[in-house]
């Protein structure tokens, strides 16, 4: 079985944001319509999960996230909104910065030396979804379309949500989160997740404080 590695942005384990999430996900109610986010954590994606190549390990990658982690910023983010994406429930930046996207197309050119070339089946399992001819070009190179210009900062709340219960849901994220959204945050880390085996739940591993 192949484990893979992702590089997530993900907020402080004992920060309202992450504790507010927490508790957005396990609400009993929303165990129908939060499985996929629940499985992938409260995370923004930043490289995106991949098997890695042969010649590299868990230690190396770690190692370069250090390094990466100590020679970079925080990014300011703004304030957080609610909404949805595709039919999926998100927190989003209400107005994303140019500086949020280089921070992240510098993260999926750092690191793309640890990742094993899809295979035929992932390849084809990404192309179900209504890509345009320059997103299957970023994913025949970097492995993920929604890089470089095409990348959208989101931290996933839901699954795709059946049309009768987008208004309610959206409504009640803005509420829930009221506080959270109420102020800006920052990007202040990388966070490495860990999928043991296909199919299992993403485990967080370590925390890379963006420090320069």
């Amino acid at each position: 079985m192949t484990e893979r590695f992702a590089i997530y942005f993900a907020p402080q384990r004992d920060s309202a944001l992450a504790t507010r999430a927490e508790a957005w996900l396990a609400q009993p109610q929303l165990q129908a319509l939060t499985g996929s986010a629940r499985k992938y954590g409260f995370h923004a994606t930043l490289k995106a999960p991949m098997a890695l190549k042969a010649g590299t390990d868990q230690h190396q990658l770690a190692a370069a996230l250090a390094a990466f982690a100590r020679n970079h910023a925080p990014v300011a983010m703004g304030r957080l909104e609610a909404g949805l994406i595709d039919g999926f429930l998100a927190l989003t930046p209400v107005a994303q910065p140019q500086e949020l996207i280089d921070f992240a197309a510098e993260v999926t050119t750092a690191f793309d030396d640890f990742r094993a070339p899809p295979g035929a089946e992932e390849r084809a399992r990404r192309l179900m979804a209504p890509l345009t001819d320059r997103q299957i070009e970023l994913l025949d190179r970097y492995g993920y379309p929604y890089v470089f210009e095409q990348f959208q900062l989101h931290m996933t709340l839901t699954d795709r949500l059946p049309p009768e219960r987008r208004d309610e849901l959206v409504s009640a994220a803005r509420d829930w989160f009221a506080a959270e959204l109420a102020l800006p945050i920052r990007l202040d880390r990388l966070v490495l997740f860990h999928e043991p085996e296909p199919g299992a739940a993403f485990c967080r591993l370590d925390d890379y404080v963006l420090e320069r």
